[in-house]
């Protein structure tokens, strides 16, 4: 069962926020929308499947629907929060040109990309959505444009089954803080390949290496616990796992351009 929040909702835009309440493991009835779509994930994951290609959806990797795109979707994992944002054709053209051919549907959400969605629902919640709302929008397509146009693919069609599933596989260990999600080499010995092979595939599948991949999801958790008023920086960086408060603000500093203290004071 789906139920839909508009938080903002404009002539050329709108934002809504969808929360999805299904553990059906099987394919959904196929659907199609008029405008392009971008969907982000904020809590959950499931699977998407377009023109024969599945992707596993979830908070580090969203996706791009264009209009008329026949897709359908599954629940293997139960429910999910979801920000849905749907654009207008011009306002589309506007933002990513006319160009028709996407290099990818799926998109790979990095820190930047997870704190202009965060910023982009801040500014939803105020009355100043044709301002405030609408730069936050167009700081978030500029984003989402450079992946599906011109930038290397995170799960590219083109790309071997099995690198598509080591991936994922990792992709899960880490994101569970599984024990063995520690360091490279644990990693690749519970996957039963070589390291090398584990760092070529993540790294081909997904865009980034796997130390960046692990690190955005630590940025991520460390904006969770700022946004919700953490006053104490070195018992963050301890919980996350960084050597200490110097190296948790040098990590989030290269990901986000800015320091903890400074993203308590974006994120109020």
């Amino acid at each position: 069962m789906l139920s839909f929040v508009d938080l903002a909702t404009r002539p050329q835009f709108a934002v809504a926020a969808v929360t999805c309440r299904n553990d059906d493991t099987n394919w959904s009835a196929v659907e199609s929308h008029r405008h392009t779509q971008v969907v982000l994930v904020r809590r959950g994951r499931f699977r998407r499947r377009v023109r024969g290609v599945s992707a596993d959806i979830d908070p580090t990797v969203g996706y791009l629907g264009a209009p008329g795109d026949e897709e359908d979707f599954a629940h293997p994992a139960g429910g999910d929060l979801c920000t849905s944002i749907s654009l207008a054709p011009a306002l589309w053209r506007s933002l990513a040109g006319d160009a028709t051919h996407l290099t990818t549907s799926t998109i790979y959400v990095d820190a930047r990309l997870d704190l202009a969605h965060r910023r982009l629902l801040a500014a939803a919640r105020t009355p100043d959505a044709d301002y405030a709302g609408a730069e936050r929008l167009t700081d978030l397509i500029r984003h989402v444009v450079d992946q599906v146009i011109a930038a290397p693919t995170p799960a590219a069609a083109s790309a071997r089954p099995s690198d598509r599933a080591l991936a994922a596989r990792a992709r899960d260990l880490i994101r569970d803080t599984h024990p063995a999600a520690t360091g490279l080499l644990p990693l690749a010995t519970h996957l039963d390949v070589s390291p090398y092979r584990l760092s070529r595939a993540f790294t081909r599948e997904l865009g980034v290496s796997l130390t960046r991949y692990r690190n955005r999801l630590r940025v991520t958790r460390a904006l969770d616990r700022l946004q919700a008023g953490e006053p104490h920086l070195g018992l963050l960086a301890a919980d996350l796992g960084f050597a200490d408060q110097a190296h948790l603000t040098r990590t989030v500093r290269d990901h986000l351009g800015h320091t903890p203290t400074a993203l308590r004071r974006l994120l109020a």
